[in-house]
C-alpha cells in the first residue's frame, strides 16, 4: 500500500506543468514584453513623436499582427494549448476562425446599412 502512495507522489512531483518550466515561462514573458515595447515604440515614437510613420492602414496592420502574435503566445503557453492534442487545437482554432468571420461579416453589414439607410429619411413627411 505504501509503495502505491510513493508512486503517486513521484508522479505528481515532477513539476512539468504541460511542458513549461520557470525558464520557459520567463522566456515567453520577455517575448511578450518585447512585443509590447515594440508596439509602444511604434505608437509613441514612430507615429506621434518622430513622425516617421503616418496613421493609417499600414500602422493598423502592424498593430494587428503584433497583437495576434501576442495572443498566440498567451494562448499557446499560458493557457497550455500548445501542449494539447492536435484534435483539440483544431477544434478551438476552427471556433476562433468562425468567431472572427462572423465579426467581420457584422462589421461589413453594419457599414453597408449605415451608408444605405442614411440616403433615405426615416420620416419622409416631416
Amino acid at each position: 500500500m505504501s509503495n502505491h502512495n510513493e508512486n503517486i507522489a513521484a508522479a505528481h512531483n515532477h513539476h512539468d506543468h504541460g511542458g513549461m518550466d520557470k525558464k520557459g515561462i520567463w522566456k515567453v514573458f520577455f517575448i511578450l514584453l518585447a512585443l509590447t515595447a515594440l508596439e509602444f515604440l511604434i505608437a509613441l515614437g514612430f507615429v506621434h513623436h518622430w513622425g516617421v510613420l503616418q496613421k493609417g492602414m499600414f500602422v493598423n496592420v502592424i498593430y494587428i499582427a503584433l497583437t495576434l502574435l501576442k495572443a498566440y503566445y498567451i494562448v499557446a503557453y499560458f493557457m497550455h494549448l500548445k501542449f494539447e492534442k492536435s484534435g483539440f487545437i483544431v477544434c478551438v482554432s476552427i471556433g476562433f476562425i468562425f468567431i472572427v468571420y462572423f465579426i467581420v461579416l457584422m462589421l461589413i453589414e453594419g457599414d453597408y446599412l449605415l451608408y444605405h439607410l442614411q440616403e433615405h429619411p426615416l420620416f419622409p413627411n416631416n
